[in-house]
């Protein structure tokens, strides 16, 4: 199954990521990605931005892991 995010938002993608741990995701204007293990895996092209929304949204993945742990 493939999610289409029309707007990048950072948690709400994390929250997807996190709830569904494994599949595709697309993010218009960014391009395509696939997660594994809760986790974004890099994208076959190389860039930048895509790699800084790769980084950020793991980020935040991990954000919302430490505050369900300290819940």
């Amino acid at each position: 199954m493939l999610k289409i995010f029309k707007q990048y938002r950072p948690n709400q993608i994390a929250r997807y990521v996190k709830s569904y741990f494994r599949g595709r995701l697309f993010i218009v204007g960014i391009g395509a990605f696939e997660f594994d293990c809760g986790r974004l895996l890099p994208p076959a092209s190389r860039d930048k931005k895509a790699l800084s929304v790769l980084s950020e949204v793991n980020k935040e993945i991990q954000v919302l892991a430490a505050a369900s742990y300290s819940s």
